[in-house]
């Protein structure tokens, strides 16, 4: 706010929009005003874009901050914005970037941020939706080679394991690989400390690298039609740790 006081958006969705991040925002501009300044706008990033909107603008109007824009995002395309616009959402800006920019043939990953240890101790966020339940603990990406030197699978593990037979599926953890005959290799490490890269590699050497990676998944997983799916699990210790920690939530 201080850097770009005339310029700033105010993202209202982490916890909840209309009691906490908007009267937040709300607030901000208000302390801005007294020192001459204006809040440029506010940002909904989940849930029914729609309904919050209206219900964003009635409360800044209220307030008297009729200035303040309403931004919207969250996987927008040319049909989401035209629904949008069909339902009558008071939205002045449409953040259209994944759909833009990425071949939806080749899907997207999406990405969130989600706290999984506080002060040296593994927490989770919870929900009645499983898969929505975070994996809680530090942990280590391990990749699996098989015997005749392709990618077999990739391990999410705790910090501190290191041999593991079987990788669980983290939903429906009946289903499970054996990794005991591969070649694990750890593939997460540090590439930047202090705001310096530790990596130092041309692009004609990061090329050859993807060239080499590439070369190791097996023809059945490159196909177009009908490709074999590349195995992810977790371990037994990992799947232990989330429903210790959601038991010790439910518990009175």
């Amino acid at each position: 706010m201080e850097i770009y006081p005339e310029r700033s958006t105010l993202l209202v969705d982490t916890y909840n929009t209309l009691k906490s991040g908007l009267p937040n925002a709300m607030i901000v501009a208000k302390e801005m005003e007294e020192k001459g300044q204006r809040l440029s706008g506010i940002r909904l990033d989940s849930g029914d874009l729609a309904y919050l909107s209206k219900k964003a603008r009635e409360m800044l109007d209220l307030a008297g901050l009729h200035y303040v824009k309403i931004v919207a995002s969250n996987q927008l395309d040319e049909n989401i914005v035209k629904s949008l616009l069909d339902q009558g959402a008071p939205i002045n800006v449409f953040g259209v970037g994944t759909s833009l920019l990425t071949g939806q043939d080749c899907p997207a990953l999406d990405g969130v941020y989600k706290l999984s240890a506080f002060d040296g101790k593994p927490c989770l966020k919870m929900s009645e939706n499983l898969a929505k339940t975070s994996l809680p603990g530090i942990k280590k990406i391990v990749r699996y080679t098989d015997p005749d030197g392709f990618f077999y699978a990739d391990g999410i593990l705790l910090e501190g394991e290191k041999i593991v037979e079987f990788i669980y599926h983290p939903l429906f953890p009946e289903q499970k690989s054996r990794v005991a005959h591969c070649f694990p290799e750890s593939i997460l490490f540090k590439v930047m400390e202090g705001g310096r890269s530790l990596v130092n590699q041309s692009v004609k050497e990061a090329a050859a690298y993807a060239k080499e990676r590439l070369a190791k998944l097996s023809p059945e997983r490159k196909r177009f039609e009908n490709p074999h799916t590349y195995k992810v699990g977790t371990s037994q210790k990992l799947l232990d740790l989330r429903t210790n920690l959601i038991h010790q939530h439910d518990s009175p």
